[in-house]
């Protein structure tokens, strides 16, 4: 899923009951810049060269093929990959986080943080238990201070985005800004506003305050009929688009104006203290400031950023189209914005049919295409402005893969039709769309009464927020092992619903419990990734009768779920001190070893410890740190295989999670022996990694960032305690 609505209740997850529903011309000439502000931005004093840092982060863009007689996203994007593998590194055998989508993917990106340590272990949306042990959801996106329960603050007080010690996890521009930078966001989660929120701790409350002009603007647009372009002005003018001034005030200090529209930029939990710092928020105030008082931004292709509506400012998540988050790049970049993060929305949905479009199919072909004239225009653009790859380390990436859900198709023509599968007959095998899956259908009657996030791995919250070894959730446990349904896509039409499980004691094992004992599911569900769970199905169109399942075209991407298509991404890094012309398929790595690795390539540091290491692979000689050169060799092995100890698709997780699916699938109702046996060793090996990867990324953090050499010796027992807790994990996932 997308950043945007598939509709309403599929973004806030509304809770359920078993039975009930719960709630491209010549360009034209831009506007000019205004002058590069004066703020003494001090990069890497190793990396004399780097003056610029450019981070942009796909939504489901893929390097793989999804059918084998398509090229893939990167493949039919020649200017981007073509700039990646000739300049730098490309790593292909990346891997997202679990539950791995949108939000907490970028998440963990952005930070070089798991979700048990960023807050959105279940994302884009998330159930808690309220005081009343009834669920409650919320969204994942939102502004980086606001709190789960954002419209009164009391079901649940904790910040969305809580780490360690239930405080809020530190902010990813702060080591930037101290620097004297400034930073740029540009639709990338939680780092703008992400909503017009007027609620106690809304985002507009958060950062411009209940009663100001701007509150006001987004309290009368809120009201406004929706579908009109007052209901979309406050979007337009203050979601999605902002810039962290530097220490000093940066840009926010650079013109009269510019400081009028200011905004304190507070940060009250971050280490070290953040105080005197400035920002602008949102489009309103950011365009004028980096055009030179012009209100809007021109795309890639010369022509005005606007909403739907013609209004200029933020397009919305769904039109952050590669025209539009890069023509906002490099005009900030060109404005003396010298760190800009960017988000650039996916390519395989249609954003003018709102449905779903399938490999090969002429209009996701023509989007890639248009992707890649964007970037192409890109590159020349910021060539001619002085930005290159000898001055800049590019960083891009992607949040997710996915599993398509769709028949065969040999031509790239699809079908775009509803169809009911109960009878496994009436779809054509051309078909497109994911299996809106009914589980209510597909249960015994009796189960206790629960809420679901509706997902292809959803999260489920029974009331009351009973133990895990309650025997009521036990059963309901064992009901969904067994389930099956129909599935048009395999050869046999009726399948197991549930790929895996894991309750929280395996969820621990997976990073998947937070801070927040509240947000904690009964159990997580990872589901046939061809299904999309609910427990209604307001998507089939028969009006007569409840389908159980069908087939519904708008969506045809799943993922959340643990296939390799859906865990497997990739990362590119291009700039000084990056290796060149290379694409790395064997090293593995995932989304936590981005921020360390722009952290040591750009002399930065964040004020905690990340879960990811520093990918001296990328690395030229002199860029990897001196602390890590000494023994190299020692410090590849421990890096892979603390990867394979702590990653949630590393090997040691997998085998967790292949354990407790078993355990939860095991038993009776009068014998759960094997149940607890299982739990209590995933909980001791979960125990022993913790412990241990403590160690290791300390132990790897120090020597990147505090020079402080690896102990060979250690790191050698290290290495051989790894490797017997992986084994460990096998043999219990084998048992």
């Amino acid at each position: 899923m997308n950043r945007t609505p598939r509709v309403l209740s599929r973004l806030f997850t509304a809770a359920t009951v078993p039975t009930i529903a719960l709630g491209l011309g010549s360009m034209a000439a831009r506007p000019r810049a205004a002058e590069p502000a004066a703020n003494g931005c001090q990069l890497s004093a190793t990396n004399r060269d780097l003056r610029h840092v450019i981070y942009i982060q796909f939504d489901n863009t893929h390097f793989t093929r999804d059918r084998s007689n398509v090229a893939s996203d990167l493949e039919q994007m020649p200017h981007l990959l073509g700039f990646l593998t000739a300049n730098g590194t490309l790593f292909t055998n990346d891997h997202t986080i679990l539950i791995s989508h949108t939000a907490g993917g970028i998440l963990s990106t952005l930070t070089g943080l798991y979700p048990d340590r960023h807050g959105q272990t279940v994302s884009n949306s998330y159930g808690y238990f309220s005081p009343t042990g009834a669920a409650a959801f919320s969204t994942s996106f939102k502004y980086w201070l606001d709190l789960v329960d954002d419209a009164t603050g009391t079901r649940d007080p904790l910040p969305n985005m809580v780490t360690d010690g239930q405080k809020t996890t530190p902010a990813p521009w702060v080591p930037y800004t101290r620097a004297g930078c400034d930073f740029g966001g540009i639709g990338t989660a939680n780092i703008e506003l992400e909503n017009t929120a007027t609620g106690p701790f809304g985002d507009m409350s958060e950062v411009f305050g209940v009663g100001s002009p701007e509150w006001n603007e987004a309290f009368a647009s809120n009201a406004a009929p929706a579908g009109t372009a007052a209901r979309a002005k406050a979007q337009t003018d203050f979601v999605g688009i902002a810039i962290h001034c530097a220490e000093g005030g940066g840009i926010c200090a650079a013109h009269a104006t510019n400081m009028a529209n200011a905004r304190s930029d507070n940060l009250p939990d971050e280490p070290g203290g953040y105080l005197g710092f400035l920002g602008l928020f949102g489009a309103k105030y950011v365009n004028p400031a980096v055009t030179g008082g012009q209100p809007a931004v021109n795309d890639m292709n010369g022509q005005p950023i606007t909403d739907r509506f013609g209004q200029a400012g933020f397009p919305g998540f769904d039109l952050m189209l590669a025209k539009n988050t890069l023509g906002y790049v490099a005009q900030l970049q060109e404005a003396g914005v010298q760190v800009t993060y960017a988000y650039i929305s996916d390519a395989h949905d249609n954003h003018t049919l709102a449905r779903a479009s399938g490999p090969g199919e002429a209009d996701y072909q023509a989007q890639l295409a248009a992707y890649d004239d964007a970037f192409g225009r890109f590159f020349d653009r910021l060539a001619a402005a002085g930005i290159t790859k000898q001055n800049t380390l590019f960083v891009i990436t992607v949040d997710e893969g996915d599993h398509f859900v769709g028949g065969m198709s040999s031509d790239g023509t699809w079908s775009h039709t509803y169809c009911d599968v109960t009878d496994g007959q009436t779809c054509p095998g051309n078909q497109i769309g994911e299996v809106t899956l009914n589980l209510n259908s597909v249960l015994p009657p009796g189960e206790p009464v629960y809420a679901m996030h509706f997902n292809s791995s959803p999260t489920v919250y029974v009331f009351g927020n009973p133990d895990r070894t309650d025997p009521t959730v036990r059963q309901f446990e064992r009901d969904l092992a067994a389930a099956q349904a129909v599935d048009p896509y395999v050869g046999s039409f009726l399948g197991p619903v549930a790929v895996a499980m894991a309750d929280p004691v395996g969820e621990a094992a997976l990073h998947m419990v937070n801070a927040d004992p509240r947000r904690t599911p009964t159990f997580t569900l990872f589901a046939n990734p061809d299904y999309f769970i609910t427990t209604s199905n307001t998507a089939c169109p028969d009006a007569a009768h409840v389908v159980p399942a069908c087939v519904d075209y708008h969506f045809a991407w799943n993922h959340g779920d643990i296939q390799p298509e859906i865990a497997n991404t990739w990362v590119g890094f291009v700039g000084p001190g990056v290796r060149h012309g290379a694409i790395d398929s064997q090293t593995w790595t995932d989304h936590v070893n981005v921020r360390p690795t722009i952290l040591a390539l750009a002399g930065l540091r964040d004020d905690y410890a990340h879960d990811g290491r520093v990918l001296v692979e990328a690395l030229r000689g002199a860029a990897v740190p001196q602390t890590l050169r000494q023994h190299y060799e020692t410090v590849l092995r421990l890096g892979a295989v603390y990867e394979q100890l702590n990653a949630p698709f590393g090997q040691f997780g997998q085998s967790l999670l292949t354990a407790s699916t078993k355990a939860l699938a095991s038993g009776s109702s009068g014998d759960d022996a094997r149940y607890t046996s299982l739990e209590n060793a995933i909980a001791d090996l979960t125990a022993q990694r913790d412990a241990l990867a403590a160690q290791v990324k300390a132990a790897l953090d120090a020597a990147a960032f505090d020079e402080r050499p690896l102990d060979q010796r250690q790191a050698m027992g290290w290495i051989d305690q790894a490797e017997a807790l992986i084994q460990q994990a096998a043999a219990l996932a084998a048992s």
